[in-house]
């Protein structure tokens, strides 16, 4: 019924950048917050940032100054700016949206299948 379909992940060498895109489809009645997490191979999945409907964001401490997260309410749409990217950066990286649906206005709460990022020189 709802799908979050995320692009934009890829290779990108130290200091580099790259914009992650993150759009949902389906049976949506509102889209409210939406966010980034990440997950390294061996380690749990964390939040990198997070922003409501009305603009209002979070950063995970160690993405400040170097990520911004934005939104496109008509499209439904998350991006994730990263700058001055590091190895450590290195993860899959999930959307993730709390929804509500056209039927019955139920909120829930959905992933995105997962985007590679990979910084390396």
């Amino acid at each position: 019924q709802v799908q979050l379909v995320e692009s934009g992940g890829g290779l990108v060498q130290p200091g580099g950048s790259l914009r992650l895109s993150c759009a949902a489809s389906g049976s949506i009645f509102r889209v409210d917050t939406m966010g980034w997490y990440r997950q390294a191979p061996g380690k749990q999945r964390e939040l990198v940032a997070h922003i409501t409907s009305g603009g209002s964001t979070n950063y995970a401490d160690s993405v400040k100054g170097r990520f911004t997260i934005s939104r496109d309410n008509a499209k439904n749409t998350v991006y994730l700016q990263m700058n001055s990217l590091k190895p450590e950066d290195t993860a899959v990286y999930y959307c993730n949206a709390d929804i509500v649906l056209l039927v019955y206005r139920v909120r829930n709460n959905y992933w995105g299948q997962g985007t590679q990022v990979t910084v390396s020189s």
